[in-house]
């Protein structure tokens, strides 16, 4: 599997990762659900330009973590700071994303009997400045801008190669391409920040290998910040520059994948003795 290429940036987070400024700052993130205490006291930092992996059991609070991030639950605690000046944790999922921070989700959220073009033309939406009467008459600037996110959405799909697919339904695809353009769609929206929640679960190993190889082009290409939530610890530990450990609402790790190998806390908890 590949490997991602370190710069320089990324060389610094490996021998001083305080020499770098986060993009994003988890601080002492506390979420309950009445008696139940989904997170408590979550914090670390995610620095630009870097793959960064959330793991952790099932229930260890990773989706909900990333829907703190994305604005879908408000926290009792704590904050989310965005670009060192925005807290995410008072912001409404419009907001969230108006600032650049898209998701995939971990069930499918596409619409089924729209084609794959019309799908990641809805990524595009928050972008389209165009009103309604211009928009449906097509003339103009609404023209021109239709063409201009047309664009970008033709180069997503060169991006994950999913031309031979493009004017089909979504409903009609296997599972591991709806999953590529599941993220297909974040990626047009041109976030900052890339939100991944299990992008590659339920494919096989073939297909898996395919989307990691997308996620480290996508990393690259568009200098991205990408936050994902895996289950694979061998695509994890390939292509994550740090990860973040959880266990029952709490952080039991961070550091770079070598780091949290060494763990003992980790080990105990999620990754167990190598055989």
């Amino acid at each position: 599997m590949m490997q991602t290429s370190q710069t320089s940036e990324q060389s610094n987070l490996t021998t001083n990762p305080k020499a770098v400024m986060p993009i994003m700052q988890v601080q002492d993130i506390g979420l309950r659900f009445g008696g139940v205490h989904a997170l408590s006291g979550v914090g670390f930092n995610v620095y630009p330009r870097t793959i960064q992996a959330i793991i952790g059991p099932n229930g260890a609070g990773k989706t909900s973590l990333l829907n703190c991030i994305s604005g879908l639950y408000k926290p009792q605690k704590g904050q989310i700071l965005f670009d060192g000046k925005y807290d995410l944790t008072k912001m409404k999922p419009h907001e969230v994303a108006k600032l650049g921070v898209a998701r995939s989700f971990q069930n499918i959220e596409l619409f089924r009997h729209m084609s794959v073009l019309d799908n990641l033309m809805l990524g595009r939406h928050i972008h389209m400045k165009s009103g309604v009467i211009s928009g449906g008459i097509y003339w103009g600037a609404a023209q021109k801008e239709e063409i201009q996110h047309r664009d970008y959405v033709e180069h997503v799909i060169d991006l994950l190669e999913i031309q031979h697919i493009r004017k089909m339904p979504v409903g009609a695809l296997a599972y591991g391409l709806q999953k590529r353009v599941e993220l297909g769609r974040a990626l047009a929206m041109a976030p900052k920040l890339l939100l991944l929640d299990e992008p590659m679960a339920g494919m096989n190993s073939e297909e898996k290998e395919d989307m990691a190889r997308f996620v480290l082009d996508i990393a690259e290409e568009q200098q991205l910040t990408i936050v994902l939530i895996e289950h694979d610890m061998g695509v994890v530990m390939d292509i994550s520059d740090r990860v973040a450990v959880l266990d029952f609402g709490k952080l039991i790790g961070d550091g770079t994948p070598d780091e949290v190998k060494r763990n003992q806390a980790v080990i105990d908890a999620y990754l167990g003795k190598e055989h």
